[in-house]
């Protein structure tokens, strides 16, 4: 007979909080949005089971069992298997490729294990073990195995077998008025630190300097402590010049309770800006910005379950100091919007997440984490600026599941600044993330995206600077909409992505096609009333599940009307299959909600 877990005094809790919620209207909606009952859980886990295969080695027959022994194997990319040991390479070119890769350091795997030897196996530890390994971007797939020792009940060996992928990416563009080399290491020398290098030389008279660079270095994880280091330098044609340091250790998994980091920046750059006569003229800035920050998560419903475990009230504090050395004239920046400042924000919520194995999104056929949970949290601080003390509240609820018809995830972020009692810089922010299953047809395999996006401003400040816009990253990718800025915007993108399964050499090719739709008000009140701007486009993604790049990409888009570049515009690689990503359900830096 299965022993029950002995209640704690956190279960009795949450079993007080249950029974106090369901007497009040309010709390009882709060809680059921929040907080899942175990029958509940068991129902979503079946339909779940039904829609995935487990693609994990199941360890919980093992827990509570010592650790005897970990034994950790790297591959070569090339020819090898984790999976299947009895894989080996067969031609010649995979031996020579294997001959040219170094491979990962036995102990840069360990460092990223969350069990030890001689300890009680946990097979939750384990599972988040494996996932922050396969999260890596220099490993291709891990395998961790329980080996069972004979005429021994109370021990268990366990294997870890890694795949690399191979690391090192060189890419370059040459043309005559400038070339460009840029060279990125993701697993230097086998110790699993990033280098990227990009060198450009200018061939004309246009620029400021012949040449420019930009440089970062990162150490991911220090001795087992997940403190990440990085190290970065830049400075371009224009003599722009970027210098940062971060050091942070955020919750890299759901199991971690401590988080924490600081930052440092140096930026000296010139930016065009226009004053009230509509006079155009080069600014300098020079800004320097360090911050600091803590987290703490707690266990509020036991750590009898996996829900429990990975469901915590988190508290987290930071401090942020902006100097502005060199700034704009008065007659360029009347307001004082480019000055110093400062500001404390803390952040308390509610943070559940746990993830689920799926294949086919944006690495081919190999195996993703996929998030899901829920985050309610709020954020309350102040900022002094320009002799001003203004109040911040902000909040942010976020949810996301795999259902039957596919998964779906929602966000909501609202804030506002308070001088007095009115507010300023108000913001609304409403998106979606949502892709369909699977569906098959023939030897390929189909997948539809969707993501809306909702910027509601209000109260802003009297700026261009403190406007948006629909330019590429936050907006229409490879769109060039400088003049056209307002304070609320809507997108839509759509994605419909192919995934053929024959290969060729190694090599698999897989056609899509995107569209997306932006609406940004210029001053009036309904702006979907004003002009729609599109992006059309179709690709191809060349995939090689032995390279640390997701893949190749050939991509052309179609913009029927830009507001800089005219009409019936095509460019090529203007965006890419991985735009469309999904966020976490962690709660770390308190942050003023962006408005872009």
């Amino acid at each position: 007979m299965a022993q029950k877990p002995v209640p704690t005094k956190s279960d009795s809790v949450y079993k007080k909080i249950d029974e106090f919620s369901q007497d009040k209207k309010f709390f009882k909606f709060i809680h059921k949005i929040m907080f899942r009952r175990k029958e509940t859980a068991t129902i979503s886990k079946k339909k779940r089971q039904k829609a995935i295969t487990s693609l994990q080695v199941s360890f919980e027959k093992y827990n509570c069992k010592i650790i005897r022994n970990i034994t950790i194997e790297t591959l070569d990319p090339f020819g090898f298997s984790a999976e299947n040991d009895k894989q080996a390479p067969k031609y010649k070119m995979e031996r020579f490729g294997n001959w040219l890769h170094l491979k990962t350091k036995n102990w840069t795997i360990r460092n990223l294990l969350l069990f030890k030897k001689n300890e009680e196996l946990d097979s939750l530890l384990v599972k988040e073990s494996e996932r922050i390994i396969r999260s890596q971007r220099y490993i291709s797939s891990v395998i961790i195995k329980p080996i069972p020792i004979a005429n021994c009940t109370d021990s268990i060996d366990v294997s870890v077998r890694v795949l690399d992928t191979w690391s090192g990416i060189p890419t370059g563009a040459f043309s005559s008025a400038k070339a460009n080399l840029d060279v990125t290491e993701r697993n230097f020398f086998g110790l699993g630190h990033e280098l990227e290098l990009n060198y450009i030389k200018s061939f004309n008279n246009s620029t400021t300097n012949n040449f420019g660079y930009d440089s970062k270095y990162t150490v991911p994880n220090f001795r087992n402590t997940f403190i990440r280091t990085s190290v970065s330098s830049t400075n371009d044609l224009n003599n722009n010049t970027y210098k940062s340091i971060k050091i942070d250790r955020p919750f890299y998994s759901t199991l971690t309770h401590w988080a924490g980091g600081m930052n440092y920046d140096y930026r000296v750059f010139v930016q065009l800006m226009t004053d009230s006569n509509a006079i155009v003229a080069p600014q300098n800035f020079k800004i320097k910005t360090y911050s600091f920050w803590g987290a703490h998560a707690f266990n509020v419903f036991g750590n009898q379950s996996e829900f429990g475990r990975t469901t915590h009230l988190v508290f987290a504090t930071g401090y942020s100091n902006s100097a502005y050395l060199e700034k704009p004239s008065i007659t360029y920046d009347p307001i004082h919007y480019n000055n110093s400042s400062k500001s404390v924000l803390a952040t308390i919520g509610i943070s559940s997440q746990k993830f689920y194995q799926d294949k086919y999104l944006f690495r081919f056929g190999i195996i993703e984490d996929i998030p899901y949970g829920k985050v309610f949290s709020v954020t309350g601080g102040v900022e002094n600026k320009n002799n001003l003390n203004r109040a911040y509240f902000g909040g942010r609820f976020s949810y996301g599941d795999y259902f039957d018809f596919g998964y779906l995830q929602g966000n909501i972020e609202v804030g506002s600044f308070f001088n007095g009692k009115n507010t300023e810089q108000s913001i609304y922010k409403f998106e979606a993330n949502y892709f369909t299953n699977l569906f098959p047809v023939g030897s390929w395999k189909f997948r539809q995206f969707i993501k809306p996006v909702l910027v509601l401003g209000t109260n802003r400040l009297n700026t261009t600077q403190d406007r948006l816009n629909l330019i590429d990253v936050n907006g229409i990718p490879g769109f060039n909409s400088a003049p056209l800025i307002g304070t609320k915007k809507f997108l839509t993108t759509f994605q419909t992505q192919s995934y053929n399964q024959k290969n060729w050499y190694g090599f698999n090719f897989s056609p899509f096609m995107n569209f997306t739709l932006g609406f940004l008000d210029q001053g009036n009140h309904n702006f979907f009333n004003n002009k729609m701007y599109t992006q059309i486009g179709v690709g191809v993604l060349i995939n090689n599940n032995y390279l640390v790049f997701n893949s190749f990409q050939f991509s052309f888009s179609y913009y029927p009307s830009l507001p800089i570049d005219g009409s019936n515009i095509i460019k090529t690689n203007a965006f890419q299959n991985s735009n469309i990503e999904y966020r976490d359900f962690q709660i770390g830096q308190p942050y003023v909600v962006p408005y872009q």
